[in-house]
């Protein structure tokens, strides 16, 4: 169990501007480094009212979510954290098992006066995303889950002997090294690969978040993410025996990359789940389809329906 002791940090510091064209987030929005018992999480928390909590996953930060949180913001409390060792959190050598993030989260949550939110996620965030829903059923009122498995759920097998993500299982003691200095380039290999349209991810993104991921300690703590997943798959059938989630759900696939097929792995979690694939587009959406993907997301969490 993690125990946390929140104290917020530069809660009335501006946020500092994201790079060319990261969009950043609107000027109302301010950036709190909240400190638990083991780790510093980096938190945007803007607007007022029903509150909407935002997960990235890896190749990107909480910045990806800034053209949806502006549209958000208008009428809800959006909060946007940095998941554990990635972006601007502090990189820590253990507590990267999803359950356990979730449970600092939830902490975090409730340090900023959080009960009842929506969720969007994608990628690793999803993953983050069913242990909070999972462990904190009540408080979830909708979730908005896109392009990535759980581990342990559904045909979670397959997906490990998929070549694609190879990076699941890219571990031992030369990884660091052999990544150092290189992050552009391994970076790259995800955008291009898992995108439908490379060009889509421009330069200036890729160096955004090339420059992030090259801070001291980041990729070790990508690589912990990942090698978290065993722990996950084990953690994720416990959680899974004890009940399907209430709340309703919006699987979002890509047409070029999971499509129609994240409602099938959400229903084995989920009693209300509704499928939704965004057109021309691969694994990184709201890099590569912005505006469908704003639109898509905004729209059924304002009205539950498609």
């Amino acid at each position: 169990m993690v125990r946390c002791f929140i104290v917020l940090l530069g809660l009335l510091a501006p946020l500092v501007p994201a790079q060319a064209d990261v969009k950043p987030f609107p000027a109302g929005f301010r950036a709190t480094d909240i400190r638990t018992e083991t780790a510093t999480l980096h938190v945007r928390v803007g607007g007022k009212g029903p509150a909407v909590l935002l997960l990235h996953g890896f190749g990107d930060t909480g910045d990806m979510w800034a053209p949806l949180a502006a549209i958000q913001v208008r009428d809800h409390t959006v909060i946007v954290p940095d998941l554990r060792g990635m972006g601007l959190s502090s990189h820590q050598d253990g507590g990267y098992d999803k359950k356990s993030q979730a449970r600092e989260l939830m902490k975090v949550l409730e340090g900023l006066d959080v009960g009842s939110m929506d969720l969007v996620t994608h990628d690793i965030g999803n993953m983050v995303g069913y242990a909070l829903a999972a462990q904190y059923p009540a408080r979830i009122t909708k979730w908005v889950v896109m392009d990535a498995p759980l581990p342990g759920i559904g045909a979670w097998d397959e997906q490990l002997r998929n070549p694609k993500v190879w990076h699941f299982n890219f571990r031992g003691p030369d990884v660091e090294r052999l990544v150092k200095g290189r992050e552009r380039i391994y970076l790259d290999r995800f955008y291009n690969e898992l995108s439908a349209n490379p060009r889509a991810i421009d330069e200036a993104t890729r160096a955004h978040y090339a420059a992030l991921y090259a801070r001291p300690g980041a990729m070790h703590s990508a690589f912990n993410q990942f090698g978290a997943f065993t722990q996950d798959a084990e953690d994720n059938k416990l959680l899974q025996a004890k009940g399907k989630l209430p709340m309703p759900i919006l699987a979002v696939g890509a047409e070029k990359s999971y499509a129609t097929l994240m409602a099938d792995y959400m229903r084995f979690v989920a009693t209300d789940v509704t499928p939704a694939v965004i057109a021309n587009s691969g694994h990184w959406i709201m890099e590569e389809q912005t505006a469908a993907a704003v639109k898509l997301i905004d729209g059924w969490l304002r009205t539950g329906k498609l």
